[in-house]
């Protein structure tokens, strides 16, 4: 296996090029990692493909490079255990981009783009794992239970995606809507207690004439109370008011 050191210096410096490109614009389903100390091993985790046994699936893999690469080819390997006719047991991949159609001139995203095609379309008679190519062409529903029991036991699982924010702006206009719902839900000659339950504090600031000013009045910087239902819980404190001086002005002209 190559190292950094005996590597010739443009194929080095190819090598990184392509390797920032792999990193920066990925192919769909393969993402790439490598040691900036030792380009000869080449790190990819692989996705199963969707509608594939090795769906929700994710397979790591290695490319070693030999001291003459890029004339003679990588080599593949699986490193995730994989039930597949055309990659050994111990990870051997067998596929044609790294024997006999190799070209000098393809390059390593190339390269894991038809691995994983490989795993979307198999070659059974080219079998690697004759169990697996056997059983593919004779009964593909059992061949697919098989290698959907390998990926569910032994294939790494993705990471679950979650949009920014989500969850917390949603709990926010779920506190908002809650507080709406208890204000418009009291009645108006209960205004003044109900309004006063909302409040932190026990205490109700008075007016010039001795009369309480409305609780909501008081709490303008209550979150996820509007201006108009404040305006109504003032109304109602004051349509409250206003009834009871009108009883106590009847009661005094009886006397």
């Amino acid at each position: 296996m190559a190292t950094n050191e005996n590597l010739p210096p443009n194929v080095i410096k190819q090598l990184a090029r392509e390797l920032k490109n792999l990193d920066e614009t990925p192919p769909e389903g393969i993402k790439v990692a490598v040691n900036d100390d030792n380009f000869s091993a080449i790190y990819a985790d692989i996705e199963g493909p969707a509608g594939t046994p090795y769906e929700n699936g994710i397979f790591r893999m290695k490319l070693t490079l030999s001291h003459d690469f890029p004339q003679s080819p990588p080599k593949g390997y699986f490193l995730t255990k994989i039930f597949h006719p055309n990659i050994a047991t111990n990870g051997e991949i067998c596929v044609n981009a790294l024997k006999k159609d190799w070209n000098p001139s393809l390059g390593l995203g190339h390269v894991l783009i038809v691995i994983r095609c490989l795993l979307i379309e198999p070659f059974p008679e080219s079998a690697l794992n004759e169990q697996a190519g056997k059983m593919l062409l004779e009964n593909y529903e059992e061949y697919a239970r098989h290698a959907k029991l390998y990926t569910g036991i032994h294939a790494l699982k993705p990471k679950p995606k979650f949009k920014t924010g989500s969850i917390s702006g949603s709990t926010t206009d779920l506190n908002i809507e809650q507080k709406y719902t208890v204000i418009k839900s009291v009645d108006p000659k209960n205004a003044v207690s109900g309004a006063a339950a909302q409040l932190p504090s026990p205490l109700a600031p008075k007016s010039e004439n001795g009369q309480d000013v409305p609780a909501a009045l008081t709490s303008s910087t209550e979150t996820g109370v509007s201006v108009a239902q404040k305006k109504e819980v003032a109304l109602a404190k004051v349509q409250t008011d206003k009834k009871k001086m009108d009883a106590r002005k009847k009661s005094l002209k009886r006397l």
